[in-house]
């Protein structure tokens, strides 16, 4: 690799479609990160706030089981697309999302809201390979890893403006907005894709589409068996769920456990714009803008951290990436203070941004001519089961250990208090207001005492617990496999 070109010239190296499959990333990424961010505490919220009042479980399941099926998908989408074309792919996959943002803002019951969701999944699946391919086929050794900064930064950008939209128009106007937000941003892709795109000349094949898969299922395999690839992928599982509970745990902690009106206040005496932005209008922080801190930081660094990453060895930088992220997420968990949940999730973001290009960037070199989208497709993998793995710690453990209303029913079982069920007419909300009464607390001083009886915290262990066994076989696979194969290639 030629590490001596500068960050401009690289930068004047990508082509028009290596920018527009960047753009339709951020355009996708805002629709999916605009909802997901959010989707936590819409799933889980009092029915009197407009949430679905859905247990941590049910959350869970939903966002676990549904999203850990997005990324398994692209191994056959990725086969689709290289048969039927990416612009024909991007087309199928762009009404799929369109419609399926639109209706599951229109559904309420946990059997629907998890086959609307599973809709939307199978187009972003249909999406997810073929924007990576479009990189893929339009870098090459000396800018990949550059290239594929900027695409993640991309990811990011839409990461960042999604949330933010959301937290602004779900305060003012309630949740069915965000749902309507993704389906015109999705749409807004689908004008950019047939005005802008032209596909390259592709080698066509003879093949029928089932041979095409049964292929694919072939070279996936004999992709895998490869020890640099199989092995990285087994330990990457480590990483994306880690990763996840970002998305699937700590919007709902947040909620639960940090007392973010004082967070708003504290911010607001340093720069009263910021609090307002980051409380969408409001009096408290949104917990999806402080999850959203997390993007803006990639938005900021990224560029800079990919351009020295170029100079280290790919496992080195992962490495390094792991255990800097490992560090911010266990800050994140371990204490109920705002101003440590930021500091959290700026040292994750470092973590992140030197580890997941990195690997694409990986994949992307020693994917075959040709095959690009189905190689990358095996980047997906642990992604599949990252988010299967954080199904059970976001859905059962959360619910066990850190769900603030099981707790507190245990609290009052404990105390012989009777409280009434959760129902329609009786919620969260309601039950919260009456514990608190009843205990002869202020909800807050509540929330303080189930804290300190119940170290809901806990969990934090479980997830930094991954981080480090992450970590150890990376260092042990590095060691044992890459450096030796190094030495024989010198």
């Amino acid at each position: 690799m030629n590490t001596n070109k500068s960050f401009f010239s690289v930068m004047k190296s990508y082509n028009k479609n290596f920018w527009l499959a960047s753009t339709m990333e951020l355009f996708e990424r805002w629709a999916w990160y605009g909802l997901f961010a959010v989707l936590a505490l819409y799933l889980t919220g009092s029915t009197d706030d407009g949430g679905l009042g859905f247990t941590h479980t049910e959350k869970g399941q939903i966002m676990g089981i549904v999203t850990a099926i997005l990324y398994l998908l692209p191994m056959i989408t990725g086969v689709i697309a290289d048969k039927i074309g990416y612009k024909i792919s991007l087309i199928i996959a762009y009404v799929l999302l369109i419609s399926g943002y639109y209706f599951m803002g229109e559904v309420s019951s946990y059997t629907a809201v998890f086959l609307v969701f599973l809709w939307v999944a199978v187009g972003a699946a249909m999406f997810k390979p073929v924007a990576s391919a479009i990189i893929t086929k339009n870098t090459d050794e000396s800018n990949s890893t550059l290239g594929f900064g900027i695409f993640y930064m991309s990811v990011n950008i839409g990461g960042f403006v999604g949330p933010a939209f959301s937290s602004t128009l779900r305060t003012q106007f309630g949740w069915k907005i965000i749902f309507l937000q993704a389906a015109i941003v999705i749409a807004l892709n689908l004008i950019i894709l047939l005005l802008f795109y032209k596909e390259k000349d592709r080698e066509k094949s003879t093949d029928t589409m089932s041979e095409a898969i049964v292929g694919a299922i072939k070279n996936i395999w004999e992709a895998v068996r490869d020890t640099r690839l199989s092995v990285l992928l087994v330990i990457m599982i480590g990483f994306w769920t880690m990763f996840n509970q970002l998305f699937y745990t700590l919007p709902t902690f947040i909620e639960d456990w940090v007392n973010t009106n004082a967070l708003h206040n504290s911010i607001a005496e340093i720069s009263p714009w910021l609090a307002s932005f980051m409380s969408g209008g409001g009096t408290s922080v949104n917990p999806e803008m402080l999850i959203n801190i997390d993007a803006g930081a990639i938005i900021l660094f990224q560029l800079i951290v990919s351009y020295f990453v170029l100079k280290v060895r790919h496992v080195s930088a992962m490495i390094t990436g792991f255990t800097v992220a490992s560090i911010g997420i266990g800050i994140t968990f371990y204490t109920g203070n705002g101003i440590f949940t930021i500091i959290g999730i700026v040292i994750f973001a470092l973590g992140e941004m030197m580890t997941n290009p990195t690997f694409s960037s990986f994949i992307a070199l020693i994917s075959p001519k040709g095959k690009e989208a189905l190689y990358m497709g095996t980047y997906f993998l642990p992604i599949f089961l990252g988010n299967f793995l954080t199904t059970f710690i976001s859905g059962n453990l959360y619910q066990a250990w850190s769900d603030k209303l099981s707790l507190l029913q245990t609290e009052m079982g404990n105390r012989g208090i009777e409280m009434p069920e959760i129902t329609k007419e009786f919620t969260k909300n309601d039950y919260f207001a009456m514990a608190s009464d009843k205990m002869g607390m202020t909800e807050i001083e509540m929330t303080q005492f189930i804290w300190d009886t119940y170290n809901p915290n806990k969990i934090w262990y479980v997830i930094v617990g991954i981080g480090v066994v992450t970590i150890l076989a990376l260092s042990i696979y590095d060691r044992l496999v890459i450096r030796p194969k190094e030495k024989r290639t010198v």
